[in-house]
This record gives C-alpha cells, sequence and structure tokens, in this order.
C-alpha cells in the first residue's frame, strides 16, 4: 500500500497530470509525469478545509488507471496490486514535488511483475526521472 500523502485520489489531479504532464508510453503502460517546476498553478483557489492540505508538499504522489480494456476485475485488481508494489518499491528514487500516473494496458494482464517493473523503469528513464542518473537521449550521466 502507498501512503497516502503519496496517492493521487482526485479526478482534478489525474486529468491535471495527464494533459499538463509529459508521457512515456510502453508496451504494457503509460506514464504520464508532472514535474514540480513544471507544474501550471490552478485555476481555482484551493479551499482551506481541503482534506489534501496535510500532505507533505514534497512528496511525489502517484495514481493509478486500470481501465475494462485490460481485463475482468480480477485481472484489474491483480495488474493495480503489481503496479502499487512496484511504485512502492521506487518511491524514495522520484523527484520530490512529482506527479505520476501509472496507466497500464491491455498487455499489462499477461506480464509478470518483472515485466512490468522494466517497463515502469525504461518509461521512468525516458521522462528523464531515473534515480540512476542517466539521460536516455544522450545515453550518458546527467
Amino acid at each position: 500500500m502507498l501512503p497516502a500523502a503519496s496517492r493521487l485520489t482526485s479526478g482534478a489531479d489525474f486529468r491535471t497530470v495527464t494533459r499538463r504532464g509529459r508521457r512515456a508510453g510502453r508496451p504494457r503502460l503509460v506514464l504520464h509525469a508532472l514535474s514540480q517546476g513544471s507544474q501550471a498553478p490552478v485555476s481555482t483557489p484551493v479551499p482551506e478545509a481541503d482534506p489534501r492540505a496535510h500532505r507533505t508538499p514534497g512528496a511525489p504522489r502517484v495514481g493509478f488507471v486500470v481501465s475494462k480494456a485490460v481485463g475482468n476485475s480480477v485481472v484489474r485488481h491483480r495488474v493495480s496490486r503489481r503496479l502499487r508494489h512496484i511504485v512502492r518499491d521506487r518511491l524514495g528514487t522520484l523527484p520530490a514535488g512529482s506527479a505520476l500516473v501509472v496507466r497500464a494496458l491491455p498487455m499489462a494482464a499477461a506480464a509478470s511483475s518483472a515485466e512490468l517493473g522494466r517497463d515502469f523503469d525504461a518509461a521512468l528513464r525516458r521522462l528523464g526521472l531515473a534515480a540512476d542518473g542517466t539521460d536516455p537521449r544522450t545515453g550518458g550521466g546527467a
């Protein structure tokens, strides 16, 4: 399970990340990422009674989209659990203040956790968010 401060939960947050963020597609998943520096200000003010106000401002936040195209509910939940565990293990390596949406594609249904992990890591590298500091466009260090 991801810590509450590290979860994207509102539809508005998902829309913001998918529309304003960068995207990297892999065979089994698509990763949408919005880093803290690239986030545009939200046009509507956040009310003081907002339950999200207690979140740590620097914690990376992650949400998952697993549609019915992936499979029936048993398959979707299995894919969701696998993706959650993959992200949980890498949460400390994500940039502070970043927001990610991980969207599973139909091929994720038949994928192992290792395959999903490789796709997730490759998407992170492609977006320049990998912990190893390599830039995928140049093949070298940061």
